[in-house]
């Protein structure tokens, strides 16, 4: 049987155990993922214990609480609070999840965090987005024409925009393709989930003049073929989109053009 070691410098060792809040009956036990590149040591889990009684009811309440009460060394992004902006994706109990809209009460037991799986971590919670992005880049995420610019604007009929409905949600969190294994192990040449999607609102928009050369640049045998629709992208999905159908739409779009 095959056996792997993990290189010593990336086993997770335990970190800090911060006290219990005084006084407090209702406490919630965080394990949370630390790391930092400068410090030049492994990666460690602390644990911190939060008054549920003195905090918000989400996942994203309970680190900012962390932060500001706790332990202000603690990393993490946010910004919009409303699962719109993507920035707080991050593994939540076994799952990928936005914290602001992750309750607290969703997770049973202690609460492990990390983040998101298969990125390079920048710090503590924060991956390194900077390849998920320039792959979303490489398919090209705006409307390209060839006819001539029309005075107002370009139309669209009511049925053709209801195809985009379930595409242009997407808020590039990465909590996707972040969920696939086959993204995991290709991901240098697997476009993955989010990037795929993309390309399919943008080859299906009526709008849209560059239908042939989108397919001609996804024809290769990894950037869209590694998918196996396993579906791990729709489960995770915080918006409730399916990746997966885009995918397997963008395929049969490959076979029609042939046959």
């Amino acid at each position: 049987m095959v056996q792997f070691t993990l290189p010593k410098n990336s086993q997770i060792r335990v970190g800090k155990t911060w006290p219990r809040p005084e006084g407090a009956t209702n406490v919630k036990k965080f394990q949370i993922y630390r790391w930092d590149p400068e410090a030049g040591e492994n990666p460690r889990l602390d644990t911190y214990f939060v008054d549920l009684d003195k905090c918000g009811p989400m996942i994203l309440d309970a680190l900012i609480k962390i932060k500001n009460e706790i332990d202000p060394t603690l990393s993490f992004r946010r910004s919009c609070r409303e699962g719109i902006c993507g920035s707080c994706a991050m593994v939540i109990g076994g799952g990928n999840h936005l914290a602001c809209i992750y309750g607290i009460d969703e997770v049973p037991g202690d609460i492990a965090i990390y983040p998101l799986p298969h990125m390079p971590v920048v710090k503590d919670l924060i991956p390194d987005l900077t390849h998920f992005y320039a792959q979303h880049a490489s398919v090209n995420p705006y409307l390209v024409t060839k006819s001539p610019t029309p005075g107002k604007e370009w139309k669209q009929s009511i049925e053709d925009r209801k195809k985009l409905d379930g595409l242009y949600e997407c808020i590039l969190c990465a909590s996707c393709s972040t969920a696939c294994p086959s993204y995991w192990w290709n991901g240098d040449r697997y476009l993955g989930p989010a990037a795929l999607l993309t390309a399919y609102r943008w080859i299906v928009d009526s709008r849209d003049e560059a239908t042939g050369e989108r397919l001609d640049e996804l024809e290769d045998p990894f950037k869209l073929y590694r998918c196996h629709t396993i579906m791990n992208c729709t489960n995770t999905c915080p918006k409730g989109l399916n990746p997966a159908k885009a995918i397997a739409s963008i395929k049969h779009m490959m076979v029609d053009r042939v046959v």
